[in-house]
């Protein structure tokens, strides 16, 4: 399936730095940054129900939409650049709506009726208006109209499940003791500088100095100590007839800076598609209108030149107050991702086999997505980025930040699916065209094992909360959100080296 060059889109979410929400404390009204930490595992309420009176002890703090890419599992060849323009239309849509909502949370908080009248109410109309063109794109070229898309209209806000009643103790993002009205001291993960809304105040951050508000998320819950967590790695052991061969691609850690907002598997065709800044590293001509031409005649970024893939991710930042080159544009700090985008210090690409059998070439332009961008408010059945710290990789977490001890750094893994439907080499969702291995190793019934891509990004950043990815603004830049991207644009003759390689148990580059 080869995607041809399209015009770009004036499609881009215009978004501002959402005001902090405001709670009393110390007797005068204090702003602080208390976005929620929610249970991962839970959503929010559901389609069409109320959102409840907003008060001190359960902030409502993001919109939470059902997701209509894993609802569409089937789209015929000639709707899918509409549906792929419709669906990140829908995106942005919320991205606008959740603007909207954090940059009038006092209002949300004095009229309890505000948020479902002036935010819900328009996005549900936005939503119904784009999956009807949805549905009749599908219908015009002879498919079956999927059932059900106006029941995936309505959304709801999601509540701050304990991050809102810590915070009216003053105890969420930092201790704040009010000597005076207006007036404040103590901790706050988002810096160290003023406390915007009632008055001087000022905190200490793990990360660095600036305003006392940085963004939208994440929360000090959002951590987690590793040495806390118990040993949870568990490998398949490797059967008679399994592959034991390693490849190894070196392609750099984006010393070249290659990042861009866009997503050229999911919207192909849009500007600013994500709504969050990529790293690249490997194909150097990769943005939203790329075509698989462009992609084979790029140039790359690795030592052997026969692999010109695609691989990206969502860029990590230091919410240290300090202003990267993006902090007025789009997939930076109009879409709330700010601070200093950090570099890895190192990435590692590897191609590796299956337990249980021998693998199979993937198919050239293959496209893989692993992860959710949008686990907060899916649930987190797809989320599959890990993290963990040097020297404590046998301990991984899915849904939490790692605080890493003094000499160790953060590690960021990716796992990608390696089975392979035998036919596609994409589908509607981005999903079922590849699957995981079960937990013998074994891929599904009808899927064969193809080398399985994974990739470990390490970062030095200083100990302690204080960093995030980049996510879709209503996400709060939660771990659990975090995802990777793959195009395949290896040569035939160097794909034909990997298999033969992972087949017969050899380490090769």
């Amino acid at each position: 399936m080869g995607r041809s060059s399209r015009k770009r889109s004036t499609l881009a979410g215009r978004m501002a730095i959402a005001s902090v929400a405001l709670i009393l404390g110390g007797g005068g009204l204090v702003a602080v940054n208390v976005y929620a930490s929610a249970n991962e595992g839970q959503s929010g309420p559901g389609p069409g129900q109320n959102s409840g009176q907003l008060n001190i002890g359960q902030q409502m703090s993001t919109i939470s939409c059902p997701d209509v890419t894993n609802s569409l599992p089937d789209v015929p060849d000639q709707a899918r650049p509409q549906v792929d323009r419709e669906l990140a239309g829908i995106d942005t849509q919320i991205t606008d709506a959740y603007e909207k909502f954090a940059s009038n949370k006092d209002k949300a908080a004095r009229d309890p009726g505000w948020a479902d009248q002036s935010v819900l109410a328009p996005l549900k109309d936005s939503r119904a208006a784009s999956l009807n063109r949805i549905g009749a794109a599908i219908g015009r070229v002879g498919g079956q109209q999927p059932q059900g898309l106006q029941g995936l209209a309505a959304c709801s806000m999601r509540a701050d499940d304990n991050g809102g009643a810590a915070a009216a103790n003053g105890q969420a993002q930092g201790q704040w003791q009010g000597q005076t009205p207006g007036q404040g001291q103590g901790q706050n993960v988002g810096g160290q500088g003023q406390a915007q809304g009632g008055g001087q105040g000022q905190g200490q951050n793990v990360g660095g100095q600036g305003q006392g508000a940085l963004g939208n998320g994440p929360s000090k819950s959002d951590f987690v100590d590793i040495r806390s967590v118990q040993p949870n790695v568990r490998t398949p052991r490797t059967q008679r007839g399994g592959s034991t061969g390693l490849f190894t691609s070196n392609c750099g850690v984006n010393q070249n800076a290659k990042r861009n907002p866009d997503n050229v598997i999911v919207a192909p065709g849009v500007s600013n598609g994500a709504h969050h800044m990529h790293d690249y590293v490997g194909n150097q001509a990769t943005d939203a209108f790329s075509s698989d031409t462009d992609l084979a005649n790029g140039g790359t970024s690795c030592q052997n030149q026969g692999d010109k893939s695609t691989y990206y991710w969502p860029v990590l930042r230091l919410q240290n107050g300090q202003n990267e080159n993006d902090a007025n544009a789009d997939g930076g700090g109009k879409d709330q991702n700010v601070g200093k985008i950090q570099t890895p210090v190192q990435v590692t690409i590897k191609l590796a086999g299956s337990p249980v059998s021998k693998v199979t070439a993937m198919p050239r332009f293959l496209r893989i997505i692993t992860g959710d961008a949008k686990a907060f408010t899916n649930g987190n059945a797809n989320a599959n980025a890990s993290w963990s710290c040097t020297g404590f990789e046998n301990r991984q977490l899915k849904d939490k930040y790692p605080i890493c001890p003094q000499g160790s750094n953060v590690v960021r893994t990716f796992k990608f699916q390696s089975c392979w439907d035998g036919k596609n080499t994409d589908s509607a969702n981005h999903r079922t065209h590849v699957a995981f291995a079960q937990k013998n190793g074994a891929c599904p019934a009808g899927f064969k094992a193809i080398p399985q891509l994974q990739q470990r990004i390490v970062y030095a950043v200083p100990p302690g909360p204080g960093f995030a990815v980049d996510s879709f603004p209503e996400q709060l830049h939660k771990p659990v959100t975090d995802h990777g991207d793959f195009i395949d644009v290896f040569s035939d003759s160097l794909m034909r080296k990997v298999v033969n390689c992972i087949n017969t148990g050899r380490s090769c580059a």
